[in-house]
């Protein structure tokens, strides 16, 4: 997974972002993920080959989160697809995905590995925040840390919304907020068993250490934002760490994530 534990903290309300063409929390990602690529290939091989798939830090299986459901002959849009092994997983089981990522970088891996494993399905360079297709193009959008950590939600939760079709499902997993709030500042620092962070106002989360920017919204905000994008909310998914589960993240540790959870899940459903 991603680095993710919090550094320094400078957080700001989304007021005062900038409005650029390409916002600065993109093109900083971008160099971000650039450079860091090298680092996610052994893992994008593993997911590929994958038989079944599983999610975020602990491995969780998709028989457990179900994700996946009911997508053979569906049109799938991956926001954030980095390596694109979710997109994969998708195009196996019969859907059409369209993956669209942020780093060129990761885009050649996962262009490397569709050649590899004799899987073809469109790879954009783009911003998960505005995406060249048409309303209405898809019938599930989804995010595996991609879009759901690094882009503004106040940006790509409506446009997921706008891509949809009635009816449509958006799924995405990230950090669980708490998680976030319990962070130390320093690096690769497992959470305590204290809040470190404030609530309220908390959105961006800048990380001077690495330049990278992440976005994380507490529940109330979240709730609010789906469904004025015109979502109805299905499920909320906090994922506890299996019983004797292990991590090579340092910024982890399996015992605080067995009382709280590191990781959350989002299940939405376009209004018909």
């Amino acid at each position: 997974m991603p680095r993710t534990a919090p550094r320094r903290r400078l957080q700001k309300r989304r007021s005062e972002m900038t409005s650029a063409e390409l916002p600065d929390h993109v093109l900083r990602n971008r160099a971000v993920w650039d450079r860091w690529a090298p680092d996610w290939v052994a893992g994008g091989q593993r997911n590929w080959a994958a038989h079944e798939p599983d999610w975020g830090i602990w491995g969780i299986p998709e028989s457990q989160l179900r994700l996946l459901d009911d997508v053979e002959g569906r049109d799938v849009i991956e926001l954030g697809c980095g390596t694109a092994y979710v997109s994969a997983w998708l195009a196996r089981r019969g859907a059409r995905p369209v993956g669209i990522d942020n780093s060129p970088k990761q885009l050649e891996t996962a262009r490397t590995l569709q050649v590899k494993h004799k899987l073809e399905f469109p790879l954009l360079l783009g911003n998960a925040e505005s995406v060249p297709y048409p309303d209405a193009s898809f019938d599930l959008a989804i995010s595996e840390y991609g879009a759901a950590i690094w882009a503004d939600p106040y940006l790509w939760i409506p446009e997921a919304a706008r891509l949809l079709r009635p009816g449509g499902r958006l799924r995405f997993l990230g950090n669980a907020f708490l998680f976030i709030l319990c962070c130390p500042d320093e690096d690769d620092k497992p959470p305590t068993d204290r809040l470190l962070s404030d609530q309220f106002g908390a959105c961006r989360f800048e990380w001077p250490s690495d330049e990278s920017v992440e976005f994380h919204l507490p529940h109330g905000e979240m709730i609010r934002l789906l469904r004025k994008s015109g979502f109805e909310i299905e499920d909320l998914i906090e994922i506890q760490a299996p019983e004797g589960a292990t991590t090579k993240y340092p910024w982890v540790d399996p015992v605080w994530a067995r009382r709280w959870p590191t990781e959350e899940v989002w299940k939405a459903r376009k209004k018909s």
